[in-house]
Formats: structure tokens, C-alpha cells, sequence
């Protein structure tokens, strides 16, 4: 995200994907200060200038906190027009008292904010109680994600399948419809000893981005936080941050605030399969029963 008053940006450094390369379309820019707490994404190389001009009208937000959908975004799938405005974006996980208090895992439900805190989805998980509360983080399940007009505008599918290093061959995978019933990419964890690996891929099955986990996924104190690589694994590009919200939140609850920044021209599509592989993450790692702990 660019700074008042900041020049243009320079030109891509060597390796950053090129807006033909797949994945990547020349969108409307928008700007905004980022939320607190949270690193501009100004650290991360510049997407370059191919992208489309300033919008000088910014979208007034909606009643309820809500974000308005930029209007006359062409080639975009219903739903993600919100994305071609953004290159952030914050996740929070609702807070459930029954889990808290019972331990039992209860369906997981998520707000999604731009930088400015207005609201731009909210997403439910779907499964049965049997499956949540043995599979643990293991866990298959569907997420549905829903715009301000209760549209569900991304499918998420995540199957049942292992995490472990001596089972390559049966790994975490998520699959993101949009609208539901089309796929446009999917998230597919990469075989690894040390450290957590997983590849982008676009609808046709070609990676687009890839995401390098830290050694340590454990929240002490501090973030955690997952880098967003280019295709060919060079540039760093953006990231998945678990943010630390507190003892207490940590500790005796699994409420999780996640915060994902990645280039304004990447596709809409792929910004929304960043998001399903953000709620992947959450799942692998941050996602313990008290009958796993």
C-alpha cells in the first residue's frame, strides 16, 4: 500500500511475476492507511507500474460497517469485485463461549476486514459435531463465505487428509470456488521435514504463488508469520500473520486474528484462494481441541 505523497513506484525487481504471468491482471488501485499493528506492505516489493491508475473516488463504506462493491470491474467472478480494492486483508474469528467454557469444538466463524476495518465477508464453517470434535485439526469441512447481501460469493473445501512428513502423499489440500460450483485455484501443501510449505495454484493447476511457513508455528507472545513467495520461489510478495491477541484469549480459547497482505494487481481470484489458505493455516496449526492439548 503507497504512502501519501510517495513517488510511483519503481519497476518489479528481478524475478516478481510479470502482469502476464498467471495469476496477475492489471486492476483499479486503492489506497488506505494500514491497520494498527499491522506492517505496510510497503516492506515487499513493489508491484510495479503495469498496474491501472489511482481510483479517485473511493467507495463509501455501507451501512453497518459494511464495504460497498466498486462497480463496472470487468472479468471478475460475482462477489470479489470488493478484492480489486485491496491488499490487505484482516481475519477475526468470533469469539464462542460454549467452546470456552466446554472445551467442545464448536463451528468456527470469521469476519474479514480491509485495512480501514469495514467489513468485507463473513465466513461459517460447516461439518457435523462428531467430526470437528475427533478429527480435531484434522478435520474435512466446508467454509462458506458470504458478502454484505448474505450472497455466498466463496466455497472453500478443505477433505480429510494427514499433515505429516512420513505421509506424503495424502497432505492438506483446499480447494476455492467462486462463485460456488467453478473453481479458480486451490491450496496444496508441499512435502517438508523442517518447515510448512504450500503451493498456489490457479484453476488450470499452475502454481502461482507459494507460501513458506517459520520453523516455530507456536504463537508465544508473538506473531507468526507465513511468507507469501512468487511462483518461482525468490520474491517475497506478501504474508499470513497469526497476530497475538492476548494471554487469555490465546490460552483458553482457539480465537485467532489473522492478517494477510499480498500485491494490489494480483488476480481477484488468487487473493480469494490466499484467503482459503489463510483459514488452512488456521486450521493446521492454530486450531488445537482441548482433547488434543
Amino acid at each position: 500500500m503507497s504512502h501519501n505523497e510517495a513517488p510511483y513506484p519503481p519497476p518489479p525487481p528481478a524475478g516478481y511475476p510479470t502482469p502476464n504471468a498467471p495469476g496477475y491482471a492489471p486492476v483499479p488501485q486503492g489506497y488506505g492507511p494500514p491497520a494498527p499493528g499491522y506492517g505496510p506492505p510497503g516492506q515487499y516489493p513493489p508491484p510495479g507500474p503495469y498496474g491501472g491508475g489511482p481510483v479517485t473516488n473511493q467507495p463509501m463504506p455501507a451501512p453497518g460497517g459494511w464495504m460497498n462493491m466498486p462497480q463496472g470491474i470487468p472479468n471478475c467472478p460475482p462477489g470479489l469485485e470488493y478484492l480489486t480494492m485491496i491488499d490487505q486483508l484482516l481475519v477475526h474469528q468470533k469469539v464462542e463461549m460454549l467452546e470456552a467454557l466446554t472445551g467442545f469444538e464448536t463451528k468456527n466463524k470469521f469476519t474479514v476486514k480491509n485495512n480501514l476495518g469495514q467489513k468485507v465477508y463473513y465466513a461459517a464453517e460447516s461439518n457435523d459435531w462428531l467430526t470437528r470434535n475427533c478429527c480435531g485439526h484434522l478435520r474435512p469441512f466446508d467454509m462458506k463465505i458470504f458478502d454484505n447481501y448474505k450472497n455466498e460469493v466463496i466455497h472453500l473445501h478443505r477433505p480429510l487428509a494427514c499433515d505429516s512428513c512420513c505421509f506424503p502423499c495424502c497432505l492438506q489440500s483446499m480447494e476455492v470456488s467462486a462463485p460456488p460450483g467453478t473453481i479458480i485455484g486451490s491450496v496444496e501443501q508441499e512435502w517438508s521435514i523442517l518447515c510448512p510449505s504450500y503451493a498456489i495454484k490457479n484453476a488450470s493447476g499452475e502454481t502461482v504463488l507459494r507460501i513458506e511457513g517459520p520453523f516455530c508455528t507456536f504463537s508465544i507472545c508473538g506473531d507468526v508469520e507465513f511468507k507469501i513467495m512468487s511462483g518461482d520461489g525468490q520474491v517475497q510478495v506478501g504474508k499470513i500473520s497469526k497476530q497475538w491477541s492476548g494471554m487469555i484469549r490465546e490460552y483458553f480459547t482457539d480465537t485467532d486474528y489473522f492478517g494477510i497482505s499480498f500485491p494490489m494487481d494480483l488476480d481477484v481470484r488468487m487473493k480469494a484462494v490466499m484467503l482459503g489458505a489463510c483459514f488452512l493455516i488456521d486450521a493446521m496449526f492454530f486450531e488445537k481441541t482441548q482433547v488434543e492439548n
